[in-house]
């Protein structure tokens, strides 16, 4: 028994032709338009998408693969294991966002904790499934970088490595990130610190970690790292370290955190120890959707602007599968308190 199929007959599926004959354009001005090519204007790509989108025009994959190699295809590789509740959620829907209309579409591919971080990588690369590549949870020495770069497939990076292979990135400034919340719980009179980083194999954890440290040290009060939970800890794993450490040692009166996860785990472990936020401690986090101050308003909030970053990511991906120069190649986003107005950044 034959099945049924709900697209339309080949010949009934709208084409370029069918675009350039609505829009009164060249059938090539139509292609380039949608390819976001850099000589053709603003406004007449969005009245091609605008009309692309109307007709449901859907480029023919197989045929697009044949003639040219590419698959139009972003494959976003991302861990089990991130905060998909804030940060990860919002990169995911900015870099599509950021793909709207354009001839890309967006693949999100997971690996998991168990799992050797190349395998989804090597697929990739062996099986010619994307045209580029985003990565995140970068390491400083990274073999998904060197695999990449060596085999010279496009891709950028959310967050930076120590290598000293050119690509586009954009990262969030950590470093200044610990040392303004540093700065923030010295004010407030907290002299007993304590981090909770991200896992440090990344390389964001050696940047939040140095600035932590070196501005602890300079403000003069105590401060630790936690060395057996990080960020990326399971919050439960987490409320009942702070439990403890809280229980224990009542010194510790301001707390770092690398996630928002963290964030939430820990002022629930404070608690669980009788302790109150705003009162007899206080805790910086870091948020790329505002939530925290709807779970509890005393804590000190640094807004993150991932959606910026997808959009960086994507417009500078796109440029380098293109083979063109970008607007911006790279881009590191300085820290600021979420009330503080739009964080301010610094391009590479």
């Amino acid at each position: 028994m034959s099945g049924i199929s709900l697209l339309p007959p080949d010949s009934d599926r709208p084409t370029l032709k069918t675009i350039a004959a609505e829009t009164g354009l060249a059938i090539a001005t139509v292609s380039r338009a949608l390819k976001d090519a850099s000589d053709i204007g603003e406004d007449t790509k969005k009245r091609v998408r605008e009309t692309a989108e109307r007709l449901g025009y859907r480029p023919n994959r197989a045929g697009v693969r044949l003639r040219t190699g590419k698959t139009n295809v972003i494959a976003l590789v991302l861990s089990t294991e991130a905060d998909v509740m804030n940060h990860t959620s919002k990169l995911i829907y900015s870099i599509a966002e950021a793909l709207r209309g354009s001839a890309y579409h967006l693949v999100v591919m997971p690996f998991f904790g168990d799992q050797d971080p190349m395998d989804p990588i090597r697929y990739i690369v062996e099986t010619g499934s994307a045209d580029g590549v985003v990565l995140n949870q970068t390491q400083p020495n990274d073999p998904r970088v060197r695999y990449l770069a060596d085999h010279n497939l496009p891709f950028a990076t959310h967050g930076r490595t120590n290598m000293g292979i050119p690509h586009p990135y954009f990262d969030f400034d950590n470093e200044a990130y610990a040392r303004l919340a540093v700065r923030e719980l010295v004010k407030r009179g907290r002299k007993g610190l304590l981090l909770i980083p991200p896992p440090r194999s990344h390389s964001y954890a050696g940047h939040m970690i140095a600035g932590f440290a070196d501005e602890a040290a300079k403000c003069g009060v105590r401060f630790e790292v936690t060395d057996h939970i990080s960020s990326d800890s399971p919050g439960s794993v987490i409320e009942a370290a702070i439990t403890a450490r809280m229980a224990q040692d009542q010194r510790i009166d301001g707390i770092l955190c690398g996630s928002t996860t963290a964030a939430m785990a820990s002022v629930a472990g404070a608690e669980n120890a009788g302790l109150r936020i705003g009162r007899d401690f206080d805790l910086v986090a870091k948020e790329a959707i505002s939530f925290l101050h709807r779970f509890r308003r005393e804590i000190l909030v640094v807004k993150e602007d991932v959606g910026h970053a997808g959009t960086f990511i994507a417009q500078s991906l796109m440029a380098a599968i293109e083979k063109r120069a970008p607007d911006q190649g790279q881009y590191l986003e300085r820290p600021t308190r979420a009330d503080d107005g739009l964080p301010k950044g610094e391009t590479r």
